[in-house]
């Protein structure tokens, strides 16, 4: 069987980005696709070791395409944006943490926990199993659990604060800036985004009208607020002013 050059198409994804808030748990669900991964984009060269491949496997046989397209996004515009930083980092040690940190977004490992910490378990136990010193288990996981902890992980090692950074200009275009428009060109290219703004704020919405309580104080009661009905949100205020103490 011949294998497509490319990812499939996405383009069937509502317009709307959450007009199924209820009902759209398809965007979490696995859709492996066997098109080969590309060894070099923008003159990047995506890590290639056997535990690199078996953790590219393991994130898109258990991912929708819409988030494993993001994954290898985040490493290629982190990786591109180290190297404008002049940073010096362990590029697997990073691609490991890139290609695992929205597991927590896939039918297979959600649970009960923050999406972030769901996914940085899992890593874990994918490391874990296949041997891997603890030392790089817990570096992977602090860069899957910390990736939305604006103001905390950029103060991590590069291997982690580059996680936050990558999806950050895939997601909100955070450092587009600082980056050639040409290299910006031939990550979408090898890794495209058709309907990705709708489409991932679906995803969002399913977490959040799934385990709504994950979302208080952090990014997701912005998607809860706009997307998913009946969304509430606690303030603070609220719970000082409960607190058991007269004063």
């Amino acid at each position: 069987m011949s294998m497509p050059s490319k990812p499939t198409d996405l383009s069937a994804a509502s317009a709307d980005p959450c007009s199924q808030s209820g009902g759209s748990a398809g965007v979490l669900r696995a859709a492996p696709e066997s098109w080969p991964i590309p060894r070099e984009v923008a003159g990047v060269r995506l890590p290639d070791s056997r535990l690199a491949q078996e953790a590219t496997e393991f994130t898109r046989e258990a991912s929708s395409p819409v988030v494993f397209n993001h994954a290898m996004r985040t490493y290629l515009f982190g990786e591109l944006l180290g190297r404008r930083q002049g940073l010096h980092f362990d590029p697997e040690l990073f691609y490991l943490g890139a290609v695992f940190h929205d597991l927590g977004q896939t039918e297979r490992f959600m649970g009960e926990q923050r999406f972030e910490v769901d996914g940085a378990d899992a890593a874990a136990a994918f490391l874990v199993e296949r041997g891997i010193p603890v030392e790089t288990v817990e570096v992977v996981w602090d860069a899957v659990a910390l990736h939305t902890s604006l103001g905390i992980v950029h103060r991590k090692r590069p291997e982690i604060a580059l996680v936050s950074a990558g999806a950050g200009l895939d997601v909100a275009g955070r450092g587009f800036d600082l980056l050639d428009r040409s290299a910006i060109e031939a990550v979408v290219a090898a890794f495209p985004r058709p309907t990705f703004k709708a489409t991932y704020q679906q995803v969002l919405a399913e977490i959040v009208t799934r385990k709504p309580e994950t979302a208080c104080w952090n990014f997701l009661a912005g998607i809860g607020r706009r997307h998913v009905p009946g969304f509430e949100e606690p303030n603070i205020c609220d719970w000082i002013e409960d607190a058991p103490f007269a004063e």
